[in-house]
């Protein structure tokens, strides 16, 4: 959720002209992560929990993506990509520690 409010404050900046495309696309893929974490988690099953986690990584991945095409068309500054980037980082590492335990476990 931190990772989702920090997108949040930075897509404020973005231009208007952006609010329809790269700002509403990073914002719902980055509330997407933290959503598919919980909606799995609320299952009560591992295989779905599994699922769902694996769509959160996938989620990660678009935002990544969404806010490196930013930065190239100059819309996100890079202090602004480093920081989503570096959060990015730490919540990837945390859903692929958290899929393999569940993996081995399953």
């Amino acid at each position: 959720m931190d990772l989702a409010a920090t997108v949040y404050e930075i897509t404020r900046d973005w231009p208007r002209d952006e609010l329809y495309g790269l700002t509403s696309q990073s914002r719902r893929a980055a509330t997407a992560i933290a959503a598919n974490i919980a909606e799995g988690y609320g299952r009560e099953s591992t295989g779905a929990y599994l699922n769902f986690l694996r769509i959160a990584r996938g989620s990660l991945r678009e935002l990544e993506t969404h806010f490196l095409i930013a930065q190239r068309v100059g819309v996100a500054p890079s202090d602004a990509t480093d920081r989503v980037l570096a959060v990015a980082d730490e919540v990837g590492k945390i859903l692929h520690g958290l899929i393999r335990k569940l993996e081995a476990t399953s």
